[in-house]
């Protein structure tokens, strides 16, 4: 018999993978593991009887396998997963900061110090004096909306 056709050489490539897969996990290399076993028993049952289906009953039914059961045994046994805050903008709102360059009145920009930087400003119209303390409510595109603390 060839080395592709024999029974023992799938059970032992199937039996290797299922094995690796403690030592190299994601829940892939289990289902090689197990497609090589069918291929085993197809073997030993005289279903196939050449390399070539061997290969191909191996490759579709690993794919097949995959698509259907990863996500099975995912959901089943869990992983340390966590999703933390995606919006950077909800972590600076009403953040305490000082004003270093006279912002107002009216439009005028002005400048605060945040996260070890300079920012540009804007107040609510009435000036706000450097030195102060404000507390910033908003961004607008690379400026910080700030009022003054009451």
């Amino acid at each position: 018999m060839e080395f592709s056709n024999d029974v023992v050489a799938w059970g032992s490539v199937g039996l290797v993978l299922m094995l690796a897969e403690l030592a190299i996990p994601g829940g892939i290399i289990v289902f090689l593991g197990t497609s090589a076993l069918a291929v085993a028993l197809t073997l030993q049952f005289g279903i196939i009887d050449n390399w070539m289906h061997a290969f191909t009953l191996w490759f579709i039914l690993s794919i097949v396998l995959l698509l259907i059961f990863r996500n099975v045994g995912q959901s089943l046994v869990g992983g340390d997963s966590t999703i933390g805050n995606t919006d950077e903008n909800l972590d600076v709102f009403g953040h305490e900061v000082k004003v270093i360059e006279t912002i107002g009145p009216g439009n005028k920009k002005g400048r605060i110090y945040f996260q070890g930087t300079n920012w540009t400003a804007l107040g609510d119209g009435s000036e706000i004096a450097s030195g102060e303390t404000v507390k910033i409510i908003c961004r607008e595109n690379i400026s910080y909306v700030v009022e003054k603390i009451t």
